[in-house]
């Protein structure tokens, strides 16, 4: 008599648990965040945090805004970033001074076809530096609004779109007040994470003096090889999109958003693009860690840089102290994870 209990021709029967495998091939994915990891390693000790957000933020079609005290590489880490991708980069430093032409460009009158032409300013490429972000006035930093959001811009009743794929990566100094403005609200609201950066430890502040040294005066950009170009960014892009997220889950981040507007210690709660940017950022995360498939650990660790700079806490806990990054990692303990 056959057992019935004899395993079919199409089981696992190596004794191993089951082999759930990926249903998105990621295997190009997660060859190039290695060599970008790599490359960027080369030069910029620690941090690995912020690579990876970096990183997500790309993956995600989203911009990040950088902020540290003087001197932790914010810059660098950008340039060295864009220096590893085969795209057009672009620098831009923000002054009191800064006009919405001097980023977007202007039309200029051609004397020859007795027209006007419009020249493209440096925001026409794929991916942006913007160096002290805080430093330019309301009048400029509204010139951002369209084109960090729609990718495209409108001047003269005509639009121009940007070449994908467009990130922008900004940095500012959280601790210098003098010649600095505030960034408005719905422009903070534009960026998918703020990522803070710290001081290194002893043995990383050893290690970056070390590097320091055998450099010899070289310039610590050569180090850096290509690896990946707008097509393959493009396709990764679109790959991300894909990864799966449970109803369950998008029901845990609907009520992560819920919770920072009901929070009594919050004067502004995140709004629905916070929650859009939480399930972007979550399903990068799934993927750089060859998952196709959304954990709520890969909520979790989105939450703080999607939120903390879109929630404002009240006038009262704000004396006492008390940060954003604070509150929203309460809300997240509060908040039942699913099961």
């Amino acid at each position: 008599m056959e057992n019935e209990h004899t395993p079919q021709p199409d089981q696992n029967t190596s004794g191993d648990a089951i082999n759930f495998e990926s249903r998105i091939d990621l295997s190009e994915l997660s060859k190039g965040i290695s060599l970008i990891r790599s490359e960027i390693g080369k030069v910029i000790v620690g941090q690995s945090e912020m690579i990876d957000l970096l990183i997500a933020s790309i993956l995600a079609n989203g911009h990040a805004l950088i902020e540290g005290v003087p001197g932790v590489a914010k810059t660098i880490s950008a340039k060295l970033l864009a220096k590893s991708l085969d795209i057009d980069f672009s620098r831009i430093q923000f002054t009191p001074d800064l006009m919405p032409s001097d980023i977007l460009g202007t039309s200029i009158f051609n004397i020859k076809t007795s027209e006007f032409e419009f020249k493209k300013g440096p925001i026409f490429h794929n991916m942006i530096l913007i160096d002290e972000i805080n430093r330019a006035p309301a009048k400029t930093q509204a010139a951002l609004f369209e084109v960090m959001e729609e990718r495209q811009i409108t001047i003269d009743g005509h639009n121009f779109k940007l070449d994908l794929p467009f990130i922008v990566l900004a940095t500012q100094n959280p601790v210098e007040q003098e010649g600095t403005y505030r960034l408005p609200e719905a422009q903070l609201d534009r960026f998918l994470f703020k990522i803070e950066i710290g001081y290194p430890n002893l043995s990383e502040e050893i290690e970056i003096l070390n590097r320091e040294q055998s450099l010899k005066g070289e310039n610590k950009t050569d180090q850096i090889s290509v690896h990946l170009n707008k097509e393959q960014i493009n396709s990764f892009q679109k790959l991300v999109t894909e990864i799966r997220i449970e109803d369950d889950l998008i029901q845990y981040i609907a009520n992560i958003i819920l919770n920072t507007r009901s929070n009594p210690f919050l004067y502004l709660g995140a709004s629905p693009r916070a929650s859009i940017a939480i399930l972007k950022a979550s399903k990068a995360f799934a993927a750089m860690a060859n998952r196709d498939f959304v954990t709520p650990e890969d909520i979790k660790r989105s939450a703080v840089p999607v939120l903390q700079h879109r929630v404002i806490v009240t006038p009262e806990r704000e004396m006492e102290g008390v940060s954003s990054k604070q509150i929203i990692k309460q809300i997240i303990e509060a908040v039942e994870i699913p099961r």
